[in-house]
This record gives C-alpha cells, sequence and structure tokens, in this order.
C-alpha cells in the first residue's frame, strides 16, 4: 500500500471446508448473501492478501461530485430511451414519425432498433476508450454523442439521418451505462448506490414522456421541438461529467489496471471473457441482461400501443400508463436496492423474477385497463433492481481494479 492509499485492517478468516470443481478452482462451502454488504467471493478463487481500497459515494469529496454527475448523465440516457418510445406510440390515430415521414409502421419501428447498433458498438469500443482516455474520455465522448444525436433529430433530417442519429445516441448511452455502473459498482454499498444511479435512469423515463406529451398533444408543436430540451440536459451532462472526470485520463486508469494485475495475474477482459471460472460469470450475467433488457424496453416502448389498440384506452391515460410503469422501475430501484442488500442477489433476485412474471400474466390475461395499468407498474417495481442487482454480483465475483484512494 501506497501512502497515499488508506490504511485497511485485513481480517483473516477461520478455516472452512473446501471442495475442488471441475475447472480446479478452489471452491469456498461457506455460505454468502451474494450482494449483501457482507458479501464475499462468492465461490470464486480465494483472492491473495492484498485487499483492495473500496472507496465510498461521499468520501472523498470529489467522489460525490462524480457520483451526482453519473447519475445525471443516466438521468439523460433515461430520458433519451423513454422519449422515442412516446414518439413513435403515443398517438391519436398512427405514430407522428409515420405522418411526418409518411412511411409504414414497420420502417418507423426501425427507430427501436437503431440504438441497439450504437450499444453493440459501445460495448466493442468500451475497453479501447477507457485504455486511451480514461473516464475523463467516457465522460467528453458519451455526452458529445448525445449533443449530435440531439442536434441532428431537432432539425427533423430525413428518416435514415435521423435512424443514423438515434445510433449515435445509442453510441453514446452505452459508454455512459456502462462506464458508471463499473465505476460506482466498485464502491462501497453497491446496492444501495446502484440503485439510485438506476433510479436516476427511470427519473428521465418518467418526465420525458411527461414533457414529450404536454408539448405535442397540449402545446401543439413539432415532435422534434423535444429534443431542443434533450440537447440541454446533454449540455449540463457534458459540462458536469468532463470537469468531474477530468483528472481521470488513461494514464490513470492503466495504471490502475497494471495494478490490479499485479495483484491478480493473468486479470483483464480476456480473463472476464474466455478464462473459467469468471467467465461464466460474465456470460451469464450477460445473457441474464439481454433478457432483462429486452422485456424492460418492449414494455417500456409498446405499452401505449398495446393500451390505446387493445385496451381501447384514449391517449392520454395510455400516456400515464408508460409513465406509471417508468414511476415503478425508478422506485423499485431506490427502494428495493435496501431489500437487496440485506437478502443477498441470489434470494432477492429468486423472489422478485416470479412476482414479476405473475404481474405479467395478470396484465396480459385480465382485459381491463385498469387492472393492466397497476399491474404494469407493480412489474415496473420489481423489474427495476434487476440490472443494479447485476451489476452487483460481476463486480463481487470477477477480479476487480484496486483503486488508491485520492
Amino acid at each position: 500500500m501506497t501512502a497515499q492509499s488508506t490504511t485497511v485492517t485485513v481480517r483473516q478468516s477461520p478455516p472452512v471446508q473446501e471442495s475442488t470443481s471441475k475447472e480446479g478452482s478452489l471452491l469456498n462451502t461457506e455460505g454468502h448473501l451474494l450482494g449483501s454488504n457482507e458479501d464475499a467471493t462468492g465461490g470464486l478463487p480465494a483472492p491473495t492478501m492484498t485487499a483492495a481500497v473500496v472507496q465510498k459515494w461521499n468520501h472523498p469529496r470529489s467522489n460525490l461530485f462524480r457520483v451526482l454527475s453519473c447519475f445525471w448523465s443516466l438521468l439523460v440516457s433515461g430520458a433519451n430511451d423513454a422519449a422515442y418510445g412516446r414518439l413513435t406510440s403515443d398517438q391519436a390515430l398512427i405514430p407522428y414519425l409515420e405522418i411526418y415521414y409518411d412511411l409504414t409502421y414497420v420502417v418507423v419501428s426501425l427507430v427501436f432498433l437503431s440504438p441497439f447498433i450504437g450499444y453493440v458498438l459501445s460495448a466493442v469500443l468500451n475497453n479501447y476508450v477507457h485504455l486511451k482516455l480514461g473516464q475523463r474520455g467516457i465522460a467528453v465522448i458519451a455526452s458529445a454523442c448525445h449533443i449530435v444525436a440531439y442536434i441532428i433529430i431537432s432539425q427533423h433530417p430525413p428518416y435514415p439521418a435521423l435512424v443514423a442519429a438515434f445510433v449515435i445516441a445509442g453510441f453514446g448511452n452505452g459508454l455512459s451505462d456502462a462506464g458508471w455502473n463499473a465505476y460506482i459498482g466498485n464502491m462501497a454499498r453497491a446496492n444501495e448506490v446502484l440503485g439510485f444511479l438506476h433510479a436516476s435512469y427511470g427519473v428521465g423515463g418518467v418526465i420525458a414522456p411527461l414533457i414529450a406529451t404536454t408539448m405535442i398533444n397540449k402545446a401543439n408543436l413539432g415532435w422534434w421541438n423535444f429534443y431542443y430540451l434533450m440537447l440541454g440536459l446533454a449540455c449540463i451532462e457534458l459540462v458536469w461529467c468532463t470537469a468531474a472526470f477530468w483528472t481521470q485520463t488513461g494514464e490513470v486508469y492503466r495504471e490502475l489496471v497494471n495494478h490490479s494485475r499485479s495483484d491478480t495475474p493473468g486479470g483483464g477482459l480476456r480473463t472476464a471473457l474466455f478464462k473459467r471460472p469468471y467467465a461464466r460469470v460474465s456470460w451469464f450475467c450477460a445473457l441474464f441482461l439481454l433478457a432483462y433488457i429486452g422485456t424492460e424496453v418492449s414494455l417500456g416502448g409498446w405499452i401505449v400501443q398495446f393500451m390505446i389498440q387493445v385496451r381501447k384506452a384514449n391517449n392520454f391515460d395510455s400516456g400515464m400508463t408508460s409513465v406509471g410503469f417508468w414511476l415503478g422501475i425508478t422506485l423499485g430501484r431506490a427502494v428495493l436496492g435496501f431489500v437487496t442488500s440485506k437478502l443477498g442477489v441470489k434470494l432477492a433476485v429468486s423472489i422478485y423474477i416470479p412476482i414479476a412474471m405473475a404481474l405479467e400474466l395478470v396484465f396480459w390475461l385480465v382485459p381491463h385497463f385498469y387492472v393492466s395499468a397497476v399491474a404494469v407498474v407493480l412489474q415496473g417495481f420489481f423489474l427495476g433492481p434487476f440490472f443494479p442487482a447485476v451489476v452487483v454480483a460481476a463486480t463481487k465475483l470477477l477480479p476487480r481494479i484496486r483503486r488508491k484512494q485520492e
């Protein structure tokens, strides 16, 4: 430990019975509440006796400024994701974009696919950006992508350019989502802090439909005017996040990675993706999140159209159902994060999943608008903590970067 590092007391646990897995790793058979505050290694090979410095969200003071900037960045991402779903589905007759661009419903639905392309590109380049530019690079590029995308969209360009703009916005979302989750996921009390991080995403998802609906339906403004507001939010994101992470350059990040690898030989991206048992953790978490995000985005994006066409509700009531879904996600992430930390990720998620499934059956099978509306709000509440829970599990089980205290 260097002179700048926080003094850490290493407590040696009493001997426990061990067994050997097929991979040849020693697995600790002692029970753990995975993701709880008392969580340990979760059955992976025991770490070295070098203790990692686990930072707190509010200490040093610079961490508080950074964490709040991450919250704002996720709020922008949430508003972005909820907005295009609102703009393509909540209409009196047919979608605004379908009318404006004189396109079929199938072609207009490409708007939903375009952010996925951006996310895939960000997944490929995220590690490269971290190594070359550090968290400062993530802050600048993600915010700049949002700004560029919203400038293009606000000019209501030809439809191919609109789709390309959503790809750019999706790329920015992917960079910030991964970067800030990794940053906060390695902090003390990660379940709770990640819960508020993703609650910020939910807040964006709540306010975007409300504001967009008011601007379009009440003020009779064009759908593109909403993106002038998004442009302002993205400019704040650029200034705030860049200022918060200005000192976190690529050189600083590479030093942290090298320090971590010296403590855990063979660590890094290749180890996490292809070396057992870490690869098992990475791929299972990825598959879980694929299913979860598909469920969340599908519900959030199409709930309004479902309520209009199937439940025969009016535009306003259907729009409020979408708001309720995102509000449920927001409250679930803020409230159930504390429950998850007490129960542990494994038990908590095992409880949340069947509840969410039961609520989906109620939403689907009971042909009444108000029952469906309540069911989808509650479903959002129990779906909310899934993403932060998986991030916590991954950061607990995968080799982590050991960060010096500033």
